[in-house]
């Protein structure tokens, strides 16, 4: 062979097999980009993207490649799904990285949150497989920590729904009786004054006077005249029926040293009586008769139509319309119901002695949680059969942080009442606490009606992620937990009027007003946020710390 030809091919072998057996270099961080950076939690998840080159004439051709992203923190680290990347002479089904022009990669990487990652780094580890060794290039960082303030959104400051009792102190009633008059007269019989409706009703009206738990509001008459016998003589008729019983009835409260507004009217021809009363009644031409009265809207025409039917207006004469002929006197009396500090005593004593509606009320009269839980724990015994007392001692459980009891009060109340809203409103607080998102959107549906479910569907979508939809549901309610979806969608405007509207402020409000002010580049209200913040509760002294909110902050002083 020509010595001139054989030298550079021997050189090329040589060079090929060196560059074939050469270990692959260390890569650098300039190598890679990372989207977004820093990290951030989302439903849970700290989700990203990797981008990657691979120079020119690196690759080794012969090797395999594998790529293993690793979330590092404190007290260990989390490995994210590897990749695998072949030499151009490996066969294989893995992307192929050129030796000669290098490559770009792209590796998505998803990781389930836990509070240390807060602080961590993002690591790729290099592991090179020959054909018969491996060996481990240098990690390169690629990403500093992770922002985890949608981790904030807290079901637990969500204020499960009460089932409300019905109590009511004053309960207006009425009583009434009637006094029944002949054809074309006005004038009271005796008999009338002696039936039991008009004794009860006296006797109703005058127990008002001495008793404190009634009191008479007013009294008023009504009185009619039938239909028949002309519109003139009916409404003279009626007009001194009424004026008849305003007399005797004004006699009798002055007798019996009452005062009260008495009030009158009266009806001429009362025609929608006769409807009512003919549409109740058994009269074999009963549709007949309906008929006549709605196909004329004249009275007198009505009146003649009916008497032309000769046989059934003896019927009408004799079983309908004298019932029409009357004045009613319905008296309004209010009943007044225990007072706050009985109820408040008898709750203690004598529980029992109560209704439902008097104990559910009791249980709202005091501000003490235990009290309150002794109360609808009460109800339960007393009244098994009724949602509200399982429901509302799981309430008060859940508002004290007793999660494990409350699901048990709220489980009672579903074999009770499972359809109530307010129940199923408490089941999904617990489903939504223990991550079980289906179950507590289908509870949130089930229960829409109530104001409670917007701010529980706005956590719900706050821990999916959905910042927009939370927003929406938060609607107008001012909380952390709606602040938080503000910050989220980036609208530090309203979330800095939200978190100002908060009735009762704490460190996690103060802790969101530091996160807006650091947002908007306001390093005063920083500090004095966190400052409030951390004496409400020191633990957010190292939650500040950790915290990338904050990185462009000295919080010397403030959260070291």
């Amino acid at each position: 062979m020509n010595k001139k030809l054989y030298l550079p091919i021997l050189l090329t072998l040589i060079v090929a097999i060196v560059a074939g057996c050469k270990k692959m270099g260390a890569l650098s961080s300039e190598n890679f980009t990372v989207n977004p950076n820093p990290l951030e939690v989302v439903a849970g998840k700290v989700n990203a993207t990797i981008t990657g080159v691979f120079p020119e004439k690196y690759f080794n051709k012969k090797v395999t490649v594998t790529v293993t992203p690793y979330l590092v923190y404190e007290s260990g680290e989390t490995a994210g799904t590897p990749y695998v990347y072949q030499g151009e002479k490996v066969t294989g089904n893995d992307q192929t990285i050129s030796y000669k022009l290098g490559g770009t990669i792209t590796m998505p990487v998803s990781f389930n949150y836990i509070p240390e990652m807060k602080k961590s780094e993002l690591y790729l580890a290099f592991t090179v497989q020959g054909k018969k060794k491996s060996y481990e290039l240098p990690r390169v960082k690629v990403a500093d920590g992770v922002i985890a303030t949608s981790e904030l959104a807290n079901a637990d400051k969500v204020k499960p729904a009460i089932a409300a009792d019905a109590f009511q102190r004053i309960i207006n009633e009425t009583r009434d009786a009637d006094i029944m008059f002949l054809i074309q007269q006005a004038n009271i019989r005796a008999n009338q004054l002696k039936s039991e409706e008009m004794v009860a009703l006296n006797n109703d009206i005058n127990a008002t006077k001495d008793n404190p738990k009634q009191e008479l509001k007013g009294i008023e008459i009504s009185s009619y005249a039938s239909p028949d016998g002309g519109y003139d003589l009916n409404y003279k008729l009626a007009g001194n029926r009424e004026k008849n019983t305003m007399e005797y009835l004004n006699k009798q409260l002055k007798k019996s040293e009452i005062t009260t507004d008495v009030t009158g009217k009266f009806t001429a021809q009362d025609w929608e009586g006769l409807k009512t009363l003919v549409s109740k009644s058994n009269i074999q031409d009963k549709d007949l008769i309906l008929r006549v009265l709605s196909m004329y809207s004249d009275p007198a025409q009505r009146e003649q139509e009916l008497k032309n039917m000769s046989k059934t207006f003896e019927v009408l004469a004799e079983e309908i319309l004298p019932q029409l002929r009357y004045s009613r006197i319905t008296a309004s009396i209010d009943l007044i119901g225990k007072s706050d500090e009985e109820i408040t005593k008898l709750a203690s004593s004598t529980p029992d002695s109560l209704t439902v509606e008097e104990l559910l009320y009791a249980a709202t009269l005091t501000e003490d949680k235990g009290k309150q839980l002794e109360i609808y724990v009460k109800a339960t015994e007393l009244y098994p059969n009724d949602f509200r007392g399982y429901n509302n001692a799981g309430m008060v459980c859940y508002e004290t942080g007793k999660y494990s009891e409350a699901a048990a009060w709220f489980s009672k109340a579903e074999k009770v009442n499972a359809n109530a809203a307010q129940v199923q409103m408490n089941q999904g607080l617990i489903a939504l606490k223990e991550n079980d998102q289906t179950k507590a959107a289908q509870c949130f549906g089930n229960a829409a009606s109530l104001d409670e479910t917007k701010e529980a569907t706005g956590v719900l979508y706050l821990k999916q992620g959905e910042y927009q939809k939370a927003v929406k549901a938060f609607g107008d309610v001012k909380s952390n937990n709606a602040a938080l979806a503000q910050i989220l969608v980036k609208d530090y405007a309203k979330a800095q009027k939200t978190l100002d509207g908060v009735t009762s402020p704490d460190a996690t409000t103060y802790y969101l007003k530091a996160i807006v002010a650091a947002r908007t580049n306001n390093g005063n209200a920083v500090a004095s946020n966190l400052r409030k913040s951390i004496e409400m509760d020191a633990s957010m002294k190292t939650a500040a710390a950790n915290d990338l909110e904050f990185a462009n902050y000295d919080l010397t002083g403030i959260a070291e």
